[in-house]
C-alpha cells in the first residue's frame, strides 16, 4: 500500500475517532487497518497514536503529521477537481447524502436518468434523516432541507421552502375549521421530530394578512420521524400538521387534505432546500448532478401545483 493511501487511512481513523468506523468506511478488516497504521509508523520512524484497549490519542508527531496530511489530501482533491473539469462528460463515483423522503421522492428519479445518460458514473446514495458530516464521511454532495447551520461548507439553494398547515376533511368535520392561530393550537397536532429537529412551532401573523408575527407552539400526542408516516397520520385524522409542500406526492385535493389559516402569513425565513458540498470548485460530475436535480424539480418547483392557488396563500 502506498504512503499516500496509508496517510489517508490515518486521517480517517482520527476523523472517525475509531479504527472500526474507519475500517467500515473503507470496507476492510479492522486488523488489516491497524497493521497498515503500524506499517506507516514504521516507515516514518515515529509513533503517531498512543493506543489503549478502547481509545487512542495523537502523539506530538501525530498531531503535526495529521495537519500536513489534511493539507496533502486537500491538494490531491484540488488536483483531481482540475482534471475532472477538463472532462467532456461526467464519470467516476459520486457519493450523495440526503434525508430519506427527499432522496426517495426526488433524487432517485434523477439518479436513474443520470446513470442511463452517463454509464461511466457510479453512485452511492445514503439516506438518513439525521445530518451527516459530509467531510469526515466522504460525501461529495448532500441535499438538506430547512435552515443551514453555519459551517465551512459551500451551499447552493435549489428551491425555496413552501410551508402549509394541513388537516384532513374528517379532522375538520370533528373539530371544526379553526379561524385563528389561538384556536388552531388548541387542537391536536402531528409533529415531525427526529433527533434535534422538532417542527413543533409555527411563526404566523397574529391577524389575517397582518404584519406582526408570533411564534405558536403546537400540541400533539403523536410525534413521528418519518415524513410519509406523518402525512398518513394527518390523512387519518390524528391531527393537523405543518408541512413543506415537497412532502406531498399528489395534489392536495386527491389527498383529502385541507389547508388551514391560509389568510395568515406563515414565515419561511432562512429556510430552503440546498445542495451542500465541501469545495467551492465542484467536479464536473457533482455540478452536472446538482444541475440535473434542479431541472427535475423546476423553478418554481413542480410541487407547488399540488396546492392550487398557493401563491395567494399565507401572506
Amino acid at each position: 500500500m502506498s504512503l499516500t493511501k496509508q496517510l489517508a487511512l490515518f486521517l480517517d481513523v482520527v476523523q472517525q475517532g475509531s479504527f472500526t468506523k474507519a475500517a467500515t468506511l473503507h470496507d476492510m478488516d479492522n486488523s488489516l487497518l491497524s497493521k497498515q497504521i503500524k506499517k506507516l509508523e514504521t516507515e516514518l520512524g515515529v509513533q503517531l497514536l498512543n493506543r489503549s484497549t478502547r481509545s487512542f490519542s495523537l502523539t506530538s508527531a501525530g498531531e503535526e503529521i495529521l495537519e500536513q496530511t489534511q493539507n496533502l489530501m486537500e491538494t490531491l482533491t484540488q488536483i483531481q477537481n482540475i482534471a475532472d473539469s477538463y472532462q467532456s462528460e461526467p464519470k467516476g463515483i459520486i457519493r450523495i447524502s440526503s434525508a430519506i423522503y427527499f432522496g426517495q421522492q426526488y433524487l432517485q428519479p434523477v439518479i436513474a436518468k443520470f446513470m442511463t445518460l452517463y454509464p461511466n458514473v457510479k453512485v452511492t446514495l445514503s439516506l438518513d434523516d439525521k445530518r451527516t458530516d459530509i467531510i469526515s464521511d466522504h460525501f461529495d454532495v448532500a441535499f438538506r432541507v430547512g435552515k443551514l447551520a453555519e459551517s465551512n461548507l459551500i451551499a447552493k439553494k435549489i428551491a425555496k421552502t413552501h410551508f402549509a398547515i394541513v388537516a384532513s376533511e374528517s379532522f375538520i368535520e370533528q373539530h371544526g375549521m379553526p379561524q385563528t392561530p389561538e384556536e388552531l393550537i388548541q387542537l391536536p397536532a402531528v409533529i415531525y421530530s427526529n433527533g434535534n429537529v422538532s417542527l413543533d412551532q409555527m411563526c404566523l401573523t397574529e391577524a389575517p394578512h397582518g404584519e406582526q408575527y408570533k411564534m405558536y407552539k403546537m400540541r400533539g400526542n403523536y410525534k413521528v420521524s418519518d415524513v410519509r408516516t406523518l402525512i398518513e397520520a394527518v390523512k387519518s385524522g390524528l391531527g393537523y400538521s405543518l408541512i413543506d409542500l415537497f412532502n406531498l406526492d399528489e395534489p392536495i385535493t386527491q389527498s383529502q387534505l385541507v389547508p388551514l389559516l391560509t389568510n395568515h402569513g406563515l414565515s419561511t425565513v432562512d429556510t430552503g432546500i440546498y445542495a451542500v458540498y465541501p469545495h467551492r470548485k465542484q467536479t464536473l460530475l457533482v455540478s452536472e448532478f446538482i444541475k440535473a436535480v434542479q431541472e427535475h424539480i423546476g423553478t418554481p418547483p413542480f410541487w407547488l401545483d399540488h396546492m392550487p392557488g398557493y401563491k395567494n396563500m399565507y401572506k
